[in-house]
């Protein structure tokens, strides 16, 4: 490692982390607004949970609640649960204060852009150019706040931001290897265990260290670095998934419930025959557009009548006999992806004297542009991702391999993700497809920086070599001059 270089990030660093405090804490706090599901994190650290519903504003401040315990596994909790004691320790009195969870995230996603700029085979101004763009990312309105909320989404954002930086760092030679290693073991426990979704990540985790090959290494001195990081992510994430509810399989039938009731039988279409192709009674249009813990189905006599038909197996079998409502789905999904913002979620506290769900905008490049193509649904993501995609194969026929692996890495689980959310999940579809939209405009910033040259390397200068010096004999030597 050059001090050069070193001293570039610890400005980078700083830098970062005081552009992300000023935009998470002026004029006022922003967060996220809880949706109902911040009970499952909150139970791990012993916080209060208000009404089981979407809230208007959020609760920066969560004091001592009822004993509670929930299955749900995320790396969140870990988040939390640090930000629980590090409050504590600065003398606040509450289980959970988001204000110290948003500062603890802002160093984190600074560490990761700081951590990436290092790995860029870039110039210096073209460095900055690509630390400006992740901080665009990272800080974008749609995104940022998670990072201060009782939601799980921050934890993907973050986790995939490390392995990304991680992943660069590792094509690196000498040191900068083993911090990369490292970095990219720290993001892919935090991101592959985020949520049941971000679980997709495994496999194409797995083909990104397979791909990943610093300049001048062969065998072993290749593979050794990156099967040790598979092997610590992998009983990490086993231990992990291990003591809880794993892919919170719990909550399956739930969104089977939505995926039938919200997405296939909505109301707007052939009612009848969508029910009929599901092999469920016209009865069951009394579900319509309820939701799982609204309706309680499991009490209701018709529904225990045709509850084996909630299943995936059912809904796939609709699905492949019905493409064109399979393909009506996923505009639905496409739209939803685009939109970015859940209309429902707060932004403020109560204390802002702002109205309910107010929504903060201080930051909407990337989001405000997706937001205006979201009436075009697949029509603009699609040639999107086929945008990202070509750079992505021209980098790596450029020779620019680092690039290309990142930039599918993160198109790939976009894409499964997007179909996972659209036809597995049917209700909270912009939320859940945060997920998608993350990733992908993750995945274009690397598109683009992929494009920029590599730095010109400066010639080693080369010392002229000096003749030897060769002895006169007195013999030969010339008289002197006679003065």
């Amino acid at each position: 490692m050059r001090s050069r270089e070193l001293r570039f990030g610890l400005g980078v660093f700083v830098l970062s982390l005081g552009v992300l405090l000023v935009r998470f804490l002026v004029p006022r706090p922003v967060g996220m607004a809880d949706n109902g599901d911040g009970w499952r994190l909150l139970c791990g650290v012993g916080g209060r949970h208000f009404e089981l519903k979407s809230e208007f504003y959020v609760h920066f401040s969560y004091g001592p609640g009822t004993p509670c315990k929930s299955s749900y596994i995320s790396s969140q909790a870990w988040l939390d649960w640090f930000a629980s004691k590090l409050g504590k320790v600065l003398g606040s009195s509450a289980e959970l204060n988001l204000l110290v969870l948003g500062a603890i995230t802002c160093a984190l996603v600074a560490v990761g852009v700081a951590a990436t700029v290092l790995a860029l085979d870039l110039s210096t101004r073209n460095r900055l150019i690509a630390a400006v763009l992740l901080l665009l990312v990272m800080a974008d309105s749609a995104f940022f706040g998670y990072f201060a909320s009782v939601l799980s989404e921050g934890a993907g954002f973050l986790g995939m931001l490390l392995m990304t930086g991680g992943l660069l760092l590792m094509h690196r030679t000498g040191a900068w290897r083993y911090w990369g290693a490292a970095l990219t073991v720290v993001g892919a426990l935090v991101g592959i265990n985020a949520k049941s979704q971000t679980l997709l990540l495994i496999p194409l985790f797995v083909l990104a260290l397979a791909l990943v090959k610093p300049l001048g290494k062969r065998g072993w001195a290749r593979w050794t670095l990156p099967l040790g990081v598979l092997v610590i992510v992998g009983a990490g994430t086993a231990v992990v998934q291990s003591h809880g509810d794993p892919a919170n399989a719990g909550y399956r039938e739930a969104n089977m419930f939505h995926v039938v009731f919200d997405s296939i039988v909505d109301g707007k279409h052939d009612t009848d025959a969508d029910l009929a192709a599901l092999g469920l009674p016209p009865s069951a249009k009394k579900f319509i557009g309820k939701g799982w813990w609204e309706a309680s189905p499991w009490t209701d006599a018709d529904y225990n009548g045709f509850r084996d038909k909630i299943s995936r197996r059912n809904v796939a079998k609709y699905y492949a006999g019905h493409p064109e409502r399979t393909l009506q789905i996923l505009q639905q999904g496409a739209q939803d992806t685009l939109t970015a913002r859940p209309s429902r979620l707060g932004s403020f506290a109560e204390t802002s004297g702002l109205p309910p769900m107010a929504q903060e905008y201080r930051v909407p490049v990337f989001s405000g542009l997706s937001a205006l193509a979201a009436p075009l649904g697949l029509f603009a993501l699609v040639p999107f991702w086929l945008l990202i995609a070509w750079a992505g194969i021209r980098a790596f026929r450029r020779r620019k391999r680092e690039f290309g692996i990142v930039v599918f890495f993160l198109l790939l689980f976009a894409v499964g993700q997007f179909g996972l959310s659209a036809l597995g999940e049917g209700v909270e579809g912009v939320k859940h497809q945060l997920l998608t939209l993350f990733p992908t405009v993750l995945a274009f910033v690397f598109a683009v920086l992929s494009f920029f040259p590599r730095p010109v390397q400066e010639p080693e200068p080369v010392e002229e070599e000096q003749e030897p010096v060769t002895e006169v004999f007195d013999a030969f030597r010339e008289p002197d001059a006679v003065h």
